[in-house]
């Protein structure tokens, strides 16, 4: 590497960084990612393990399986579809599906053709969706047949000239081998003016041509640095960005999340319930199991009852999970009928509820397994810029400020640095988290001023909060704008959630600023108990005096529920709302 491009010889600072983290790196963990047929398309790795493994499980879908010789020969039946279509390298193509194989089918057929895969909320609404579909400049849209009655009337408005719908029941198993819920199995329903994905794919007599055939489309090995996905960021405050990833970032995150941070091999066996649209599902649910060869356990939605069922049925070893979600596992009735002990890495991402010791405690003692933190990371990065495997003996991850969340990955820089003047500073100041990765977002589709304001000479400025502590690892507290200063004392509401969340009848919160002429701002934490739970607004900031310091203590209000993202996030901006 040329001195000028290496950060570390740059900065003294930062080389201080990197020398104590080796130091404290977990002795069973790599150091170096490591590429099982080398840094190939993912497109590739498809077709690398179908020939070396055809009838290996790809993907389980409540008992119908999909073998990794029919997902490579689906997709590249689609991908012929598609080009058919006339999609051709470069192209946007809209996805608009709950989870479900034909997802996979879609998303590796887009990759094959060098197209680009725009994932599209399923939840979305007209507006949502004609924003996204025209920001993209999508000419294919592939839609749930229950939502194409919808994005039928708004595709006059777009870009859009062909539409394919496809239905849950094509792909749901006569018998299932695991309880569907009711919420999927609504009635098949064909929309005029769309072509029936399925049927047209299997119908369709052409193959993908070979390299030396003329091109009526090309196969081809598409270009690792090509657009390959638009992952839009969640738009909490303001309309999405669309952050534009290659697939040399999908194999480099997969890399290094698979031999370091979550350590998939070929045997394992992945539950996948997060949502494919979101990035972390489409890690989760179809990048990590194809780029190591394992099986992915997929459910359309979260089930409690049929994850575990899961579990038990499929010897599931590894997991993911909201917190939320794990903590229902563990409160469920049903839990002890279940042979939950396959499990072997479970992580979990800190939302609503904060990982902390009893939680731990308890799922070990129903599962065996050590629970920990799942890492920091952003759509603009890919995701799992940071692990915390190796780091949880004596809770040593979960001391301190929340939320720990690691070291960084190889290859991933991570600096703070003031938000006035730019500077790195030294371990133990807070400041903004500022990234340098392989996998970072190459600019936001059509938003250049947005690009040059958050990209820096090769840095991503997140706007996040963070502070590395004494061995090196990083900990996240929070978002620059719901920092609050309360008489010039800095409280992060993500702290102020996690110490909530200790409390045995919390369910969830969420806490943000309220603007106070004698303190300059207070936290308001929005609150919501457990069913029948007869704590009071009074009983509980009386608990919060007794175990938080003073300036923290937030206002409490109780609510009955909580305003949610479609990726288990608190909407801070509706709670704003409820203040004024």
């Amino acid at each position: 590497m040329n001195p000028h491009d290496d950060p570390l010889a740059q900065d003294p600072l930062l080389r201080e960084l990197a020398e104590l983290q080796q130091r404290h790196w977990p002795a069973a963990i790599a150091r170096k990612p490591a590429y099982p047929f080398g840094e190939l398309a993912l497109s590739e790795y498809l077709r690398r393990w179908a020939a070396l493994q055809p009838q290996k499980a790809a993907v389980i879908f409540y008992g119908q399986t999909i073998t990794y010789a029919q997902l490579d020969a689906l997709s590249e039946r689609c991908a012929a579809l598609l080009a058919s279509h006339g999609v051709q390298a470069g192209e946007r193509v809209a996805v608009m599906l709950p989870n479900c194989p034909q997802y996979h089918i879609v998303f590796f057929a887009i990759l094959k053709l060098g197209a680009v895969h725009v994932p599209v909320n399923p939840l979305f609404k007209a507006q949502e969706l004609l924003y996204e579909l025209n920001d993209s400049g999508a000419k294919t849209l592939v839609v749930l047949d229950q939502l194409a009655e919808m994005a039928g009337r708004v595709l006059p408005r777009t870009s859009v000239t062909t539409g394919f719908f496809t239905s849950m029941h094509d792909m749901l198993p006569a018998a299932p081998t695991l309880p569907v819920p009711p919420s999927i199995l609504g009635p098949r329903i064909a929309p005029a003016g769309m072509l029936d994905l399925m049927p047209a794919l299997h119908a369709s007599t052409q193959q993908a041509p070979q390299p030396s055939q003329p091109p009526q489309w090309t196969r081809r090995t598409p270009e690792l640095d090509a657009p390959a996905a638009l992952n839009y960021t969640g738009g909490t405050t303001g309309m999405p960005k669309g952050c534009v990833h290659t697939q040399r970032d999908m194999i480099y995150t997969a890399a290094t999340t698979c031999s370091v941070a979550h350590q998939i091999g070929p045997d394992d066996i992945t539950l996948n319930y997060m949502a494919l649209f979101w990035i972390a599902g489409e890690n989760a649910g179809m990048i990590f199991p194809i780029f190591s060869g394992s099986t992915v356990v997929l459910l359309a939605r979260w089930d409690p009852v049929g994850a575990m069922a899961a579990i038990e049925r499929y010897g599931i070893t590894r997991a993911g999970m909201v917190l939320d979600n794990a903590v229902e596992i563990m409160e469920h009735p049903q839990a002890g009928a279940y042979d939950l002990r396959s499990l072997k890495v479970v992580r979990v991402s800190s939302f609503v509820k904060k990982l902390n010791p009893e939680y731990r405690r308890r799922w070990c003692q129903l599962t065996g397994t050590v629970m920990i933190e799942a890492a920091w990371g952003m759509t603009e990065t890919h995701t799992c810029d940071t692990f915390t495997a190796g780091q949880q003996d004596d809770d040593l991850d979960l001391r301190g400020q929340p939320v720990f969340v690691g070291l960084p990955v190889p290859g991933t820089v991570i600096k703070i640095c003031s938000f006035q003047t730019g500077a790195t500073l030294p371990i133990g100041q807070e400041g903004e988290i500022v990234v340098r990765s392989p996998s970072l977002l190459k600019a936001y589709w059509n938003k250049a001023e947005a690009t040059t304001e958050s990209l820096r000479g090769g840095w991503l400025h997140t706007g996040d909060i963070g502070v590395f502590d004494a061995r090196g690892c990083l900990h996240f507290l929070g978002r620059a704008k719901e920092m609050l200063k309360v008489k010039g004392m800095s409280v992060f509401p993500s702290e102020v959630e996690a110490l909530l969340g200790r409390h045995p009848e919390v369910l969830g919160c969420g806490v943000v600023g309220q603007a106070d002429a004698e303190k300059g701002e207070i936290p308001i934490a929005f609150v919501r108990l457990r069913d029948a739970s007869a704590l009071t607004e009074a009983d509980l900031a009386a608990w919060c005096r007794d175990n938080m310091a003073g300036y923290k203590v937030p206002q409490i209000r109780l609510v009955s529920a909580l305003p949610m993202t479609a990726t288990g996030k608190v909407k801070k901006h509706e709670l704003q709302a409820l203040l004024q």
